[in-house]
């Protein structure tokens, strides 16, 4: 579990394939390697991978062929820049929100626009049926960083992001340029939620048994 607070950008120092597909990943942890240790997880890009080896600062990282599918890992050359942070450990502070680092999907730059003390990233869903599970002020993990929604379209599975200097200057987004792809997590939160709410529209909530939750119920209801 992580919480979207990059620690550390660290760089890619070798990729290389791996059989069936996979990939042995490369990385210069930095400062993070201080703490690092053989079997930690460490999210990077938002992506949670186990540390397999460490020599000096640079981590080794076995990635299956799901996660290089799946996600923008499998783009990485050497000397790419990447958002890193250690799992959360009991006690510290929450300041983002819960990240799994279970990538959903990818996400593509739009547009960005650049403002005095902000900025603002907006981004199209490289899979639509995701934008069911974004909602305007809910949470939303790019590359990994904890961040709030300031809009979404859902209809065309578009949302934007607005972005502060110390953002900007911590993590690789403000290098994120139109036609970029991010890792997209959405919010575990919204995820369970809707899973539950569809289970019950499609018949019970797999019991076998017709559910009474609809829209009249709900209006009734005054939801």
């Amino acid at each position: 579990m992580f919480t979207g607070l990059i620690q550390h950008v660290g760089s890619v120092r070798a990729v290389a394939a791996a059989a069936g597909g996979g990939a042995r990943l490369d990385i210069d942890l930095g400062p993070l390697a201080a703490e690092s240790k053989a079997g930690d997880s460490v999210a990077i890009d938002g992506c949670c991978l186990t540390l397999v080896a460490l020599s000096g600062g640079v981590g080794s990282f076995d990635a299956v062929p799901e996660t290089l599918r799946r996600t923008t890992l499998g783009a990485l050359k050497p000397g790419a820049r990447v958002n890193l942070e250690c799992a959360l450990k009991p006690g510290d502070r929450l300041g983002g929100h819960f990240v799994q680092g279970h990538v959903d999907t990818t996400a593509t730059v739009m547009k960005t626009v650049a403002g005095e003390r902000w900025a603002e990233w907006h981004l199209q869903l490289d899979d639509a049926k995701f934008a069911a599970q974004i909602v305007e002020k809910g949470s939303i993990a790019l590359d990994g960083i904890s961040l709030t929604v300031a809009g979404c379209g859902r209809a065309a599975g578009t949302f934007w992001v607005a972005l502060i200097p110390e953002t900007l200057s911590a993590t690789t987004i403000g290098s994120k340029k139109q036609g970029a792809r991010l890792n997209v997590e959405t919010d575990i939160l919204g995820k369970y939620v809707l899973a539950a709410l569809q289970a019950h529209l499609e018949g019970g909530g797999g019991q076998g048994r017709p559910s009474k939750l609809n829209e009249e119920w709900l209006r009734e209801h005054g939801y």
